[in-house]
């Protein structure tokens, strides 16, 4: 409804029709005043009253409440960002136009100038007060686009959305920038830090320049056996793939190791490329087995599927966009969405184990110190 029926009709009611004088309210002229449509506030007429009884003038109360609406900034913020996880971003948009009397233009400069203010609080928060037991690091596609995304987990098993940077995961020198922006940001590490990545070598340096003796590396098992099945034929793919599976779920070290050997000596008879895809990094696939906590913490930390879950959700929130403009959009975007889903997700599995893995990891990192030693 127009504002100037809007306060017409409450005045019509109170006071009556002009120049009527049997009612208890008088019209008395207007005052100059704002209410706010959208992010801006838009002078206007402000009609006034007269109480007969009580001898005095008064605002008409549908001004009073125009007045005082709030900037819907936070509100538009959420209903996009909502708009765009329930793939429904056209309807959402729509709504909040029709909600707050905003235009397109007006609703994109929101959410452009709220953004930019998550952005900042994101890549500024305090990472000092948690205590973090582990850390995957994971790329992921956006557009043309490749964006490495770290997670932390806490000795309590909360997840937390820790920074990204806008490189390939070969890319060994703008990985070490966003670890050491974590770093800045008083990331803790020297009690020891279970690290899941992909294999790719360019993140492994990285770890390794930058958290140095404190870090254990952990491959990702699923990673590293679509990598080896990927050089079989369809007929053989299947069979290694559960025989490889069967290796990695043996809860013993030795044994486990002992198994994928073992499919390691099959594969050079019938695919060497396969045979070396498998031996190569075996070792770091095995990182959870020598800790001697596969069958508590297995689920969690033997694969990147942590981060895997952060990415899906992400597209869920990022997969309508059409085109992204900038890194500047891109950045805002993925900030808002991270801290969205981060509120939303739920501790790890058998989280009251955790602190099973930070001793084995002191322990193994005392026992690599004292054979360098």
């Amino acid at each position: 409804m127009h504002y100037n029926q809007l306060v017409e009709d409450e005045i019509t009611e109170k006071a009556g029709n002009k120049y009527e004088r049997k009612k208890s309210y008088s019209r008395w002229g207007s005052n100059p005043g704002s209410i706010r449509i959208g992010e801006e506030k838009v002078p206007v007429d402000v009609p006034r009253l007269y109480d007969k009884k009580q001898d005095r003038t008064e605002e008409v109360e549908n001004y009073k409440k125009l007045h005082n609406i709030e900037k819907p900034s936070e509100e538009i913020m959420d209903k996009i960002i909502l708009g765009l996880s329930q793939k429904d971003y056209e309807r959402v948009t729509r709504t909040v136009l029709e909600s707050f009397g905003m235009s397109q233009s007006s609703v994109s400069r929101s959410f452009i100038e709220q953004s930019a203010k998550r952005l900042k609080e994101f890549e500024n928060r305090d990472l000092g007060k948690y205590d973090f037991i582990a850390l995957i690091v994971d790329g992921k596609y956006l557009s043309k686009d490749n964006i490495i995304i770290a997670l932390g987990v806490t000795i309590t098993g909360v997840k937390v959305s820790l920074g990204f940077v806008q490189a390939t995961t070969e890319n060994t020198e703008a990985i070490k920038g966003l670890l050491k922006d974590l770093i800045s940001r008083k990331f803790r590490f020297n009690q020891g830090i279970l690290t899941i990545i992909d294999g790719s070598k360019g993140l492994k340096k990285a770890i390794n320049e930058t958290f140095g003796k404190y870090a254990l590396i952990q491959r990702c098992q699923f990673h590293k056996r679509e990598n080896v099945v990927s050089y079989l034929n369809k007929n053989q793919e299947d069979i290694f793939r559960g025989k490889m599976q069967r290796a990695y779920s043996e809860p013993d070290y030795q044994t486990a190791k002992r198994k994928l050997y073992e499919i390691r000596n099959e594969l050079e008879k019938i695919n060497r490329t396969a045979a070396r895809s498998l031996e190569e990094g075996l070792e770091e696939t095995l990182q959870l087995h020598k800790l001697g906590l596969v069958e508590e913490l297995g689920r969690s930390f033997t694969t990147t599927n942590l981060i895997e879950n952060l990415n899906s959700q992400l597209r869920k929130y990022l997969g309508r966009i059409r085109r992204w403009v900038n890194p500047d959009m891109i950045a805002r975007w993925l900030a808002s969405s991270l801290i969205e889903i981060e509120a939303k997700m739920r501790r790890i599995n058998n989280y009251d184990k955790l602190y099973l893995l930070r001793t084995a990891i002191q322990s193994e990192l005392k026992f690599k110190q004292q054979k360098v030693a």
